[in-house]
């Protein structure tokens, strides 16, 4: 089996995915735009080959790239990046190469496009809110004498809540259209809600070979926005409901042979015609894994493997790796530069040195999202995990 792996080198932890492929007897092959010699060298070890093109923004580089991979290794099985922001390339250059593995270009705006979502949540039968495509000022006055203030604005088509906006009146209208990028965005009713996660591994049919949620207090709009810390963690068991809702939700978008991140608001105040306090009703579907570190939270709240999960959907179409019998719940703590901590690096790593399972610098591209330097724990409970936020959260 040749896998085409594109962008495997970011981010840093995905060399575990082609390491688990290659362990499984598949022919992986890289196409990134980073230099061989930066590649961290578990993934060298994994990678048959490694092709470098100047810009994976480039496609005419990136198809060239396939071409010469595939007249030198033969036909491509497979071609995936787990990557959000490639989506729509990993699936044109799909359908380029009659790779049949994965969406095509003709499906692909069911998966990336937020107003194309709604309607297979409607199938589904998951609520969400409303929504309205919105180009004028005009048509954003009118859906919002409908559904009231406050409303949120985001781009049809972007990666996590980068240029997402809450709008509490007509000044802030004014002043988003003033300032409106030019690409397409949608209105939203605004829900009052934590957003939960419904985390899969989905394989050819359409069934889920492991199933994971996070929850992630507050909204990462207002992380990005208001800089502030980021705290989120992965439960030790998906709540049912968001387990049903999530299954449906995979099942109405048709998801086969993909590892998904798909969100979700669990309601803190009833919305009229949506649900009551502890409902899940539907935000967005993110075909990809969660990001930053967050698979090996996985691996850590749930003892397992999912890298080694997913390559054996993708060899095997089944779960090889036993169901592990503990759960803990895995807390992010991600803390802002310039901030003044009471308690320095050393004293966190010191007090959690029996339970911290990762910590260290993210990178800059994903520090506006989940903060510069970040820890992450095992806890057996809320009662630690809440010791462990006071703890690592207080300010001078």
């Amino acid at each position: 089996m040749n896998f085409v792996f594109t962008s495997p080198q970011f981010p840093q932890t995905y060399w575990n995915f082609c390491d688990r492929l290659r362990k499984a007897g598949v022919n992986v092959l890289g196409i990134g735009d980073a230099d061989y010699g930066s590649l961290d060298g578990r993934l060298k070890s994994a990678l048959s080959e490694y092709y470098k093109v100047g810009s994976m923004e480039d496609y005419d580089q990136m198809f060239k790239a396939v071409a010469y991979l595939s007249f030198k290794w033969g036909k491509i099985d497979w071609l995936e990046s787990n990557n959000e922001y490639w989506l729509r390339q990993d699936a044109h250059l799909r359908s380029d190469f009659a790779i049949r593995t994965g969406v095509g270009s003709d499906g692909i705006s069911a998966f990336t496009s937020k107003a194309e979502m709604k309607k297979y949540y409607a199938l589904g039968g998951v609520p969400t809110a409303r929504q309205s495509k919105v180009d004028t000022i005009e048509k954003a006055r009118t859906f919002i004498r409908k559904v009231g203030y406050p409303v949120v604005v985001k781009p049809e088509v972007g990666v996590g809540a980068t240029a997402t906006y809450k709008l509490s009146g007509e000044e802030d209208l004014e002043k988003f259209f003033s300032q409106k990028p030019s690409v397409p965005y949608v209105m939203e009713e605004f829900i009052t809600g934590d957003i939960c996660s419904y985390d899969a591994i989905i394989d050819s049919k359409g069934e889920p070979l492991f199933e994971s949620s996070c929850v992630f207090p507050p909204s990462v709009m207002d992380i990005v926005n208001m800089n502030l810390d980021c705290e989120y963690h992965v439960l030790k068991k998906v709540p049912p409901q968001l387990r049903k809702r999530g299954r449906a939700t995979v099942k109405a978008f048709g998801v086969r042979s993909r590892f998904v991140h798909m969100e979700f608001f669990r309601l803190t105040v009833p919305k009229k015609g949506l649900g009551e306090v502890g409902d899940f009703i539907g935000l967005e579907v993110n075909m990809r894994p969660a990001g930053g570190f967050t698979p090996d939270m996985m691996n850590f709240a749930h003892h397992t493997d999912v890298y080694q999960i997913w390559a054996d959907m993708v060899v095997h179409d089944r779960r090889v790796l036993p169901q592990s019998e503990q759960d803990d719940i895995c807390v992010h703590y991600g803390r802002r530069d310039g901030r003044e901590y009471v308690h320095s690096r050393e004293e966190v790593v010191d007090r959690y040195r029996d339970s911290l399972m990762m910590e260290g610098r993210m990178p800059d591209v994903l520090a506006a999202d989940m903060g510069n330097q970040f820890f992450v724990v095992n806890v057996p409970d809320e009662k630690r995990m809440k010791e462990f936020i006071s703890f690592v959260s207080e300010t001078r």
